[in-house]
């Protein structure tokens, strides 16, 4: 990737002095990136600490266990290694790929695994759900991994009508109905309400970033907190979760238990916390302090600046998705990126509202931090597609990143540039590209480290260093000299040019930044300030918010 974005001179010239950002990747590109597998692996290795801190005197107490305090922070190392092993395979695939047959076997595949919980030998019951496959003592939660195709899905219809054109408007309805719809109502039947919820509106937010009506979107989006509202409402259990909800001291003992002890952790950490392994909470009065409510426990042993800078690096991921999906070579990367951000964003806001009492428990896990298998590696799948997305970018180099290439550090070997004559690229030159770079009328490097040269001298290397006032963009050829620095600017006769004279009603403008950005001393600040058409990136709206045409 790296030597994509690497710019190689002519005729042998050395690309390496010419590598921009970090491993020659615009910074643009790069920090996103970085922020993104920074934040994910930290999340990752604070969320082992805590499933460790969490879940070990409950291991140590249970004879399922077998009274080791470790065993479910093991078994979460297993896990976390398998979601790596799958965040490396979709990071290096290109997300173009998932499409056509190869999408459609993903969906099937997804859709058997979801049918295959309502049977009696492979379905397990647990807290009034039918949300998982177990086989030969291997558990699987077929939910969690058709969030990742129907993310993939959902994008391929939104190209499929807004970019490639080939399906009519009918034609989507009839394939979001049997593609998304059916895999959403078999969630929806285990029942999961929560993760079905976080589907409909990632597939909503993804829709309005494809170029949906807005109307429509918040049309479907009414619809949809309507029908979730009738469901709630429509059972006892998830119409006890609400009512205990809105007040969890009515039965502190019974439905409100969990949550009253929730508040508990998050009362007895305050500021700075208790200290990481030291929570009491977790000694069987919170339960499921490992996995749906790990996140009290975080407030209880870190206190509000823990919980608060877990918030921040879950904000930096979800910055450096959007980011991503801004610069993406074309709306199904965007789509991509942008729908795995959302996804994780809200299945982060519906536990931790639920945590603290601002919305219904929904049995959610905490993306990278808590407990269970599938949950970890279907989080880290998604930042695998969101990091196939980077890799992908192609942006167009511009007139900043040849700048930034041509710095050098004081000290650093001179080496040559190659221009399209396959001489150096220096004073007066021109690149392969057949452009005239601001950054070309200086000495290579743009240093001036290594012997100072006073202000007058410098404005006087400056003039001498002017093209023609008729071609204002190509100036005129330089003469020749064996010097360099001031000793250059004298020329064969070895007397300095005479500076050009400042002017009486503003000295400073005109003996300032116009002799180093204008090739032309009389021209006007917009000619100074422009730069060549060939350095503009071309851009082209399509979608929302619009992404650049490569």
């Amino acid at each position: 990737m790296a030597a994509a974005f690497a710019r190689t001179g002519a005729q042998g010239g050395t690309g390496g002095r010419l590598a921009r950002g970090l491993h020659g990747v615009p910074a643009r590109i790069m920090v996103p990136r970085v922020v993104l597998f920074v934040s994910a692996f930290g999340l990752t290795l604070f969320g082992l600490l805590m499933i460790f801190s969490a879940s070990s005197a409950t291991a140590l107490a249970s004879e399922a266990t077998d009274y080791d305090a470790t065993y479910y922070f093991i078994r979460q190392l297993r896990f976390v290694a398998v979601g790596l092993a799958a965040l490396v395979v979709l990071t290096r695939v290109d997300y173009r790929v998932w499409r056509g047959r190869l999408l459609v076997l993903a969906w099937v595949v997804t859709v058997l695994l979801l049918v295959a919980i309502f049977s009696p030998t492979a379905g397990t019951d647990a807290y009034g759900a039918t949300r998982w496959i177990s086989v030969a003592g291997f558990t699987l939660q077929p939910s969690e991994f058709a969030k990742v195709t129907l993310v993939l899905t959902g994008a391929d219809l939104y190209v499929r009508l807004f970019e490639e054109g080939s399906v009519t408007p009918a034609r989507f309805a009839a394939l979001a109905l049997g593609a998304v719809g059916l895999s959403l109502l078999l969630i929806l039947l285990q029942p999961d309400k929560g993760t079905t919820g976080i589907l409909v509106f990632t597939l909503l937010g993804m829709g309005y970033l494809a170029g949906v009506n807005t109307a429509l979107v918040i049309g479907c989006f009414a619809v949809g907190a309507l029908g979730a509202a009738v469901l709630a409402m429509g059972d006892s259990y998830s119409r006890a979760r609400v009512l205990t909800m809105l007040n969890p001291f009515l039965d502190p003992y019974g439905s409100g238990w969990q949550l009253v002890q929730g508040f508990y952790a998050f009362g007895s950490g305050g500021l700075t916390g208790v200290g990481i392994g030291l929570s009491r909470q977790k000694y069987s009065y919170l339960p499921m302090a490992h996995n749906d409510f790990i996140f009290a426990v975080v407030g209880e042993e870190t206190g509000f600046v823990g919980t608060v800078g877990v918030l921040v690096a879950f904000a930096l991921m979800i910055w450096a998705g959007m980011r991503i999906a801004e610069q993406a070579p074309d709306l199904r990367g965007r789509l991509v990126a942008a729908g795995c951000s959302i996804l994780i964003g809200v299945q982060l806001l519906v536990n931790v509202c639920g945590v603290i009492g601002f919305f219904p428990l929904s049995g959610k896990p905490v993306p990278f931090l808590s407990y269970g298998g599938s949950s970890i590696i279907s989080c880290l799948m998604l930042v695998g597609l969101i990091g196939s997305v980077s890799l992908r970018d192609e942006l167009p180099e511009t007139v900043y990143d040849r700048r930034r290439g041509r710095l050098r550090l004081a000290g650093e070997d001179e080496g040559s540039l190659a221009g399209a004559d396959g001489g150096p690229l220096g004073e007066g030159a021109w690149d392969a590209d057949g452009r005239y770079g601001v950054a070309d009328l200086v000495d290579p490097g743009l240093s001036s480290a290594g012997e100072a040269t006073p202000r007058s001298s410098r404005l006087r290397l400056a003039a001498g260093r002017r093209g023609s006032a008729s071609s204002p963009l190509r100036p005129g050829p330089v003469a020749p000299s064996a010097g360099t620095g001031a000793q250059a600017a004298r020329g064969a006769s070895g007397a300095a040019p005479a500076p050009r004279p400042l002017s009486p009603a503003d000295p400073r403008r005109s003996a300032g930044r116009g002799g180093w950005l204008s090739a032309d001393p009389d021209g006007s600040a917009a000619d100074r300030l422009r730069m060549h058409e060939d350095d503009a990136p071309a851009s082209g709206r399509r979608g929302r918010r619009g992404y650049r045409e490569r």
